[in-house]
């Protein structure tokens, strides 16, 4: 299905730029409004947002364009995406909106689209919102009586953070453990210390001064190099990052190794299966999580389930086959007991359960299973259709060739930037360098 503005996660771009402008904005929120209005009683609508200074602008659009449908507004500020979805269930509401790039430098922004149901809106929903952007809403706009209005919700920081604590196992905290937690200067800034420091433990906060320009600089679950370092510098017994708007996780353990989402995964499957609490006889991913994962997994007679790359469709997949663990290696976990999307600080109390219930350290703990070797290379290309290229296609099926028996080879589009992500994984790494270098070659000459 080809579409216009929405992507694998939203709708993203820089800011200022189409489609993310005031005006571009202002469609997309009125041609959601008509979508989701039903009958003559009033609609709610949830927007949050994480910290860039491209907020200021993007909030009063959308909430212009809502309010023109007769759908009355709720603000919530700076909250984490899955803290807006849970928002949106909680106050009844026909839509929650997420301003935010997530893991993208302040230059880019995006929006999230959840349904009332708190959760991500299917292709489908998707597709009927841009067909209204393209066709216009004009007749439908609400007359002067019967106008939207906007109000801040001001509690919302406090209804998040008790919802996320009654997560964590009943009778237990975090007393004796010292976190140090990496905000990425984004959209947990305020809440996920408080809940880390309610429950017991010594927090060391890093990238909780949000100026507008400095989301995931240097911070954040994409970029741990400092939250490595003060893990070491106070002798924490963990670091926890989250990105931009909080929905992705990573772990750095008590000697500074990373934790990355797919031993996370293994960890918390693990663990729920022996509560009996596991649901679908395994766990759902996407097709970059490690074959040493799956592997792992058989051991323990559960299956895993891949799907193509986004979170929403590891949902989507997870709702389908009765799943409760699903996730991406990058760290979106994805636990339904709990959320209808990646929640990082939900994932990450999880993972303080099993620390505190086996009083063993992190690298203990969270080293599930050993990982095969895997090669990532994200290629720049300028237009065209690089994959459909003939010397591209040879080569891939040369690579595929290459690895057969031994490893697998992935290679798409990204949805959300101009490159091309190609992925060998397999037993001999200097194999995979080669057969990815062939790839990116390949690739580069195709587009140049």
């Amino acid at each position: 299905m080809s579409r216009k503005f929405f992507g694998t996660d939203g709708i993203r771009a820089a800011a200022n730029t189409e489609p993310m402008t005031a005006a571009t904005m202002l469609r997309l929120a009125m041609a959601a409004g008509r979508h989701f209005r039903r009958g003559q009683h009033r609609h709610r609508v949830v927007i949050g947002k994480d910290t860039r200074l491209s907020g200021y602008m993007i909030e009063p659009a959308l909430t212009a364009g809502f309010v023109a449908m007769g759908m009355d507004v709720v603000l919530v500020g700076p909250m984490p995406t899955p803290a807006v979805a849970m928002l949106t269930r909680s106050l009844r509401a026909v839509l929650g909106v997420v301003i935010s790039a997530s893991h993208n430098p302040y230059q880019d922004n995006g929006v999230k689209l959840f349904g009332p149901d708190g959760y991500k809106l299917s292709d489908a929903v998707e597709a009927d919102i841009e067909a209204l952007m393209d066709n216009g809403v004009d007749g439908d706009l609400a007359p002067a009586d019967g106008l939207g209005r906007a109000r801040r919700l001001d509690d919302a920081p406090g209804r998040y953070i008790e919802f996320v604590k009654r997560t964590f196992p009943a009778g237990r905290d975090l007393d004796g453990l010292k976190i140090v937690i990496d905000c990425a200067n984004g959209a947990a800034y305020r809440v996920a210390p408080t809940v880390l420091w309610e429950l017991g433990a010594e927090v060391v906060p890093m990238a909780v001064s949000p100026d507008g320009f400095n989301i995931n600089k240097q911070c954040g679950a994409t970029d741990t190099g400092h939250l490595r370092e003060q893990v070491l510098a106070h002798g924490a017994d963990l670091g926890i990052a989250l990105d931009g708007d909080a929905d992705r996780l990573a772990l750095i353990d008590e000697t500074g190794a990373l934790v990355n989402g797919d031993q996370m995964m293994a960890l918390i499957a693990g663990y729920w299966q022996r509560l009996d609490r596991l649901r679908g006889g395994g766990i759902v991913a996407t097709v970059m999580s490690n074959l040493g994962l799956e592997r792992h997994l058989d051991g323990l007679g559960l299956t895993l389930e891949r799907t193509q790359v986004g979170d929403r469709y590891v949902v989507e997949r997870m709702r389908d086959g009765g799943f409760n663990v699903g996730g991406e290696q990058s760290g979106h976990l994805i636990l339904s007991d709990y959320a209808t999307t990646g929640d990082g600080l939900i994932a990450a109390l999880q993972i303080l359960a099993v620390l505190v219930e086996s009083a063993r350290p992190v690298s203990e703990v969270a080293h599930v299973f050993d990982a095969l070797p895997q090669v990532q290379r994200n290629v720049p290309i300028n237009g065209g259709r690089p994959l459909a290229d003939r010397r591209v296609k040879d080569c891939i099926q040369a690579g595929e060739a290459r690895l057969a028996g031994t490893g697998r080879l992935l290679i798409r589009l990204s949805g959300t930037e101009p490159i091309v992500r190609v992925m060998a994984e397999g037993d001999d790494e200097a194999v995979l360098h080669t057969v990815i270098d062939d790839i990116a070659r390949a690739i580069a000459d195709a587009t140049g």
